[in-house]
């Protein structure tokens, strides 16, 4: 479904933030990606989501290949991905129903199956009764819930999650990765990055590890 095949990616000259990295990951699998900040966790799902390119080495994601796939099919792939921020990027003058419902929006969905699909979204990270709220307020536990919903909503065959759990507290962060559990023993395929690898090693499941932007420890 992913693989990621002797890569290396400098971003800057000289200074590489991955280097020749080997990596597979399997439909329904649920990986932790670890490591210090600045260990590459961030530049590695920005390759899969092919924002960026390597310099060495392919990276193949359910068919597409870095090295000759085309601009105009990049929108196609991520459509087939969800991607969980840190700092959630939700639109602050959209509803949380509005910011779930706009990522179908953006490809042309409309419409009662739209709405059904967003209430889906909704109830499953437990905030339907938030949707009508704006995203300053409420907690931010609940902003990350909406973004989770977000990358739900188009049904991706992976998740990508870049530190979904570091802007919110203790409480919060277990019921996020609750929910991330769940998702996944649904059938979807979850990526967590997180540099906090006592939590990865707690939740169990699969660990990458990442150091200086080499992989050191499976």
């Amino acid at each position: 479904m992913i693989e990621i095949r002797n890569v290396s990616k400098s971003l800057k000259k000289g200074w590489y933030a991955l280097r020749d990295i080997d990596i597979s990951i399997n439909k329904g699998e649920f990986v932790f990606l670890t490591g210090p900040t600045g260990s590459g966790k961030s530049t590695l799902l920005r390759l899969i989501y092919m924002d960026i390119f390597p310099d060495k080495g392919e990276v193949a994601v359910v068919g597409f290949l870095s090295s000759t796939i085309k601009k105009h099919e990049i929108p196609f792939l991520r459509r087939r991905i969800g991607i969980i921020f840190q700092d959630f990027k939700l639109l602050q003058d959209k509803t949380v129903y509005e910011n779930v419902a706009f990522a179908l929006e953006v490809t042309g969905g409309s419409g009662r199956k739209m709405r059904e699909k967003v209430m889906k979204a909704l109830t499953l990270v437990g905030i339907s009764h938030k949707r009508n709220e704006f995203p300053y307020r409420i907690s931010g536990g609940e902003q990350q819930k909406a973004a989770i919903a977000r990358a739900l909503v188009r049904e991706p065959f992976i998740l990508l999650a870049d530190e979904p759990t570091g802007n919110i507290d203790t409480e919060a962060s277990m019921d996020i990765i609750k929910i991330l559990q769940e998702i996944n023993t649904s059938g979807t395929a979850v990526l967590m990055a997180t540099h906090d690898v006592y939590l990865a090693r707690k939740m169990g499941g699969r660990v990458i590890r990442l150091d200086e932007g080499r992989m050191v420890e499976w």
